[in-house]
């Protein structure tokens, strides 16, 4: 902790919020995700300044402990459902993290595996929610993408008989399961490409090689099954119309009222 320390990351974020503005790395050819990256960068440095300061705290208190558990759902799920949809469905975005995080972490609280103590629990759940929030965002945004693009093939489905429900879910499952890549990738690949966070961490602390790879097998496991509930939580939620953009009306059936795609 010194300034060498701040101005290398100052210089890190503004090589990336650089990169961004010059290539114009935005769907709309603009720069504003270089204004994103500048603001996301500040966000992350007033947020880890006021966790670092609270999580002394909130580790010996079991009611702040789910309390901050809580905010951090909360934050994950607004975060998904503004980046897949700004209209008022964005809310459903908190089944798909949810769905599996909760479970997951019961279960390994209740085998013991997971200490109800939040020096165990609050970097766990990080990780497992932080996995969802990415699965549910990148199935929930390609579904809802290819529906848009292919909504010819939607209407095609209702034609030949398909209930709207299987239409949608024909056309956007393949897409949506590409949000899968990220996580299988990265546990195909741990220990020859990459080392992620939770071994690198285990070894700064003391743990031997040994113990810090099963920890981290653990947890890439644990991803993986929180990613691909998520991501199939999140394209049943399209295919039945609870998520959502507002777009093309879907066509009329016989006895039945219009709908969204």
């Amino acid at each position: 902790m010194n300034v060498t320390l701040g101005v290398v990351l100052l210089v890190l974020l503004l090589a990336a919020a650089s990169a961004a503005a010059v290539f114009r790395l935005s769907p709309d050819g603009s720069r504003g995700r270089a204004r994103e990256i500048a603001v996301a960068g500040a966000r992350a440095t007033a947020q880890l300044a006021v966790v670092s300061s609270l999580i002394g705290w909130v580790v010996h208190h079991t009611a702040a402990l789910f309390a901050f558990l809580l905010l951090m759902l909360g934050v994950a799920a607004r975060t998904a459902g503004r980046r897949i949809t700004p209209n008022d469905t964005w809310w459903w975005a908190a089944v798909p993290i949810a769905t599996p995080v909760v479970p997951v972490v019961a279960v390994l609280t209740l085998t013991g595996l997971v200490p109800v103590r939040g020096i165990a629990m609050v970097p766990v759940t990080g990780i497992l929610i932080g996995g969802a929030l990415t699965a549910t965002v990148l199935a929930g945004r390609r579904a809802l993408d290819e529906l848009h693009t292919r909504f010819g093939e939607f209407e095609a489905g209702l034609a030949l008989g398909l209930l709207p429900h299987d239409a949608r879910l024909e056309v956007s499952r393949p897409a949506a399961s590409d949000a899968l890549l990220p996580g299988l990738d990265q546990t195909r690949t741990v220990g020859l490409v990459t080392l992620p966070g939770a071994f690198v961490g285990m070894l700064l602390g003391g743990a031997s090689p040994v113990q810090a790879g099963a920890v981290q097998l653990f947890v890439l496991i644990a991803l993986m099954a929180v990613q691909a509930i998520a991501t199939a939580v999140t394209v049943e939620l399209v295919a039945r119309g609870r998520l959502h953009r507002d777009g093309p009306p879907e066509p009329a059936r016989p006895g039945s009222a219009p709908g969204r795609a």
